[in-house]
């Protein structure tokens, strides 16, 4: 239960961020919460891996470099998904900043 809260409130924040930031489309809801499965998905396979193969540039940059696997990640699911575009790098950086305050400030207030 506590995967599908999380997918949904994932899927949410994906859908507010790409209505209010310029560059980033979701054509509606239920996209949304297709692409919150995959990026899932892709964090729990890819994401993971590149996180181990960072985890010195992310000591050397305090974490920061997080943000930079996060929007390849973001980047690799756009490529898998009609209905979601990215339009550059910088955005996908943004929009994992931005996707990273919300899970913060979610778990703060519900942690699962």
């Amino acid at each position: 239960m506590e995967l599908i809260i999380k997918i949904l409130l994932n899927a949410g924040a994906l859908f507010a961020a790409a209505y209010l930031m310029k560059g980033v489309e979701i054509k509606d809801f239920t996209r949304a919460i297709i692409i919150a499965i995959i990026l899932s998905f892709l964090n729990a396979t890819i994401g993971n891996f590149l996180d181990f193969i960072t985890t010195p540039l992310r000591w050397l940059t305090l974490g920061i470099f997080s943000f930079v696997i996060d929007a390849m990640v973001l980047l690799v699911a756009a490529q898998f998904m009609k209905g979601f575009t990215i339009k550059s790098f910088g955005t996908a950086f943004v929009l994992a900043i931005v996707l990273s305050i919300f899970n913060a400030v979610l778990h703060g207030l519900y942690p699962f």
